[in-house]
């Protein structure tokens, strides 16, 4: 079964339709990121965060998650997250980290 709403990653355009679904400091942070490149760090840290917190690298055309969709897994696994608001966006600034030191590792490899 295919569902156009399914993809291999976490896709960006699924970002505004978290907002709402916890507090106000998730909100605001989605608010931020959504606005930004996808290419910008910021952006792709919020992106990878998501690719965890579904697991999507586990994800695959047979799975349910994928027969719901992106956008219907996001919601989901966002609202179940067990932890408080600060802890979810605690997982964005690990993500964040992550992000700064591959590119950092990246441009020393290339320098």
């Amino acid at each position: 079964m295919y569902n156009n709403d399914t993809e291999l990653l976490f896709p960006s355009r699924v970002l505004k339709d978290l907002i709402g679904i916890r507090g106000d400091e998730f909100d605001d942070l989605l608010k931020v990121v959504i606005d930004l490149p996808e290419k910008d760090p910021d952006h792709l840290a919020m992106v990878l965060m998501m690719t965890k917190l579904n697991g999507c690298l586990s994800c695959n055309s047979d799975s349910f998650r994928a027969m719901r969709g992106c956008t219907q897994c996001s919601i989901l696994n966002v609202r179940r997250y067990r932890g408080s608001e600060k802890q979810l966006n605690g997982l964005y600034v690990r993500a964040r980290k992550e992000i700064t030191r591959v590119v950092e590792a990246r441009y020393k490899s290339e320098g």
